[in-house]
């Protein structure tokens, strides 16, 4: 079932800005332009996550924010809250009513859904997993070690869709009696939260289903890698040579 996403802002830009970082997912963008017409749709809604500007006309998001947690059946929806203000004290409200997260603006569409993923599940439309390049040939095999040749420049979506598409190769593995895997880094841009985020969940997946993974990259990105808790713990290689003979 689709996510319902409701953005409530007077700037049409920003709201498009919103829609065009979710068009990927499975989500019902749903637009309002003040806080009167936000809290009308989040009752008849009922989103999974609103997206609320705070300077508006009519009712201001401050106020709207408000009258959210004070409606029981509303008071659990999350909130991210945009602001064009960073002051301690306009933060320091905005949290203690109980918002999940606030961006500054200006911001860009990869920042929200970064923030996005953190509160709710997003899940690539079907066709955007088939037709995406990042995961149309990165898979080899070397005589049954299988390589998953990393991507450049990594991005929430190519993140999503090459997590699904490793977890298709690990039933693959399973099925045929292959449990070496190899997550190549030589090609990627840089060590990016995004990146390592992924790494860990690749990683994860090779786990749960039994297989060996193992990272080969640079000696630049090695000390990167190991100062990230999340890919601290995984082994990593600096040559291909090197990550086969070590299995």
């Amino acid at each position: 079932m689709a996510l319902k996403i409701l953005t409530v802002d007077d700037s049409k830009t920003i709201r498009m800005i919103v829609k065009k970082a979710f068009k990927p997912y499975d989500c019902e963008l749903i637009e309002g332009e003040n806080g009167v017409e936000g809290l009308s749709l989040a009752a008849k809604e009922k989103p999974d996550l609103i997206i609320l500007d705070i300077t508006m006309p009519v009712m201001n998001g401050i106020e709207m924010l408000e009258k959210l947690k004070a409606e029981h059946s509303l008071k659990n929806i999350p909130v991210i809250m945009l602001t064009a203000e960073s002051g301690k004290q306009n933060v320091m409200q905005i949290v203690k009513m109980g918002v999940k997260d606030y961006m500054v603006k200006p911001f860009k569409g990869d920042q929200l859904i970064e923030r996005a993923t953190k509160i709710v599940q997003l899940e690539l439309k079907k066709d955007d997993k088939i037709s995406d390049p990042a995961t149309a040939k990165c898979f080899l095999e070397d005589g049954g070690v299988h390589i998953l040749d990393m991507p450049e420049n990594i991005d929430r979506i190519k993140a999503v869709s090459i997590e699904e598409a490793v977890k298709g190769k690990a039933k693959e593995m399973n099925a045929s009696g292959h449990e070496k895997f190899i997550i190549d880094l030589s090609k990627a841009g840089k060590i990016s939260v995004v990146l390592v985020e992924l790494i860990a969940k690749l990683v994860s997946t090779c786990k749960k289903s039994k297989i060996k993974a193992r990272i080969l990259c640079q000696s630049s990105m090695e000390q990167e890698l190991k100062g990230f808790q999340e890919t601290g713990d995984i082994p990593i290689d600096l040559s291909l040579k090197e990550a086969k003979e070590a299995f």
